[in-house]
């Protein structure tokens, strides 16, 4: 009997050891409220390089047909010629009052091709991704890769509603409907977090506000600067 009772335990012993290891492998008891529904922006901000030397980022999208309307109506460069709607202006590093720029650095002026070609699809133009990096990236106390890898995070971090994802057709909008769009659109991103900007009746840039591991947040200043007209229009890809 005792040697009968030895070979069922050992038997029984491999299943109770699966058992707790499955037990031990659930993290259901370890959840806590809120964990399963991250937003994007704390997913970014897992593993974002942290900037110094200022208070926080704004992310500027620009609206290429703008720009182009007013500066390449015949479509000489390579972003008029494809019609792209919003393109990443910049990443800005900011203070409360005022911000930064051409700040003294260790690092290149330039910005070499093999790297700048890595962002032409959110910047296509390797001259605005030189002249941001001189202006802007060199004041975020990061190295070259490291600044344009935070602003594709950034730019990622970001839904486009449906209202701007297309630059077909002109289209006259709000910018109380485009803040609310966006703020519809991204969780955690209130309308005191972003600001649209307008040159004349055209809509310019809509520029979102982050904190150094890019959570949204708000930006009174940048707020105050938004364009003060109540509708502005939106003109089609040239």
């Amino acid at each position: 009997m005792l040697i009968a009772s030895l070979i069922s335990a050992r038997r029984l012993r491999p299943v109770f050891l699966a058992l707790l290891a499955f037990t031990g492998c659930s993290d259901e008891g370890d959840k806590k409220p809120g964990a399963e529904a991250r937003s994007p922006a704390s997913a970014a901000s897992a593993s974002v390089p942290l900037g110094k030397g200022f208070d926080f980022y704004v992310l500027s999208l620009s609206w290429s047909p703008t720009w182009c309307k007013g500066n390449d109506p015949r479509k000489k460069s390579t972003q008029c010629e494809r019609g792209y709607g919003l393109i990443v202006h910049g990443l800005w590093p900011q203070n409360e009052t005022g911000y930064p720029q051409f700040c003294p650095t260790r690092q290149s002026d330039r910005v070499p091709e093999s790297l700048g070609r890595q962002y032409l699809d959110i910047v296509p133009s390797m001259g605005l991704i030189g002249h941001q990096w001189r202006k802007h990236g060199t004041c975020s106390g990061l190295a070259q890769a490291d600044y344009f890898a935070v602003t594709r995070a950034a730019r990622e971090t970001v839904a486009i509603p449906a209202e701007l994802a297309s630059a077909e057709g002109p289209r006259n909008l709000s910018v109380a409907a485009i803040e609310t769009a966006f703020a519809a659109k991204n969780p955690g991103l209130a309308r005191d977090m972003i600001a649209v900007t307008c040159e004349g009746a055209l809509v310019e840039e809509i520029r979102i506000c982050f904190d150094k591991e890019l959570r949204f947040r708000a930006c009174p200043e940048i707020d105050r600067r938004a364009c003060r007209r109540d509708a502005v229009l939106l003109p089609a890809a040239p």
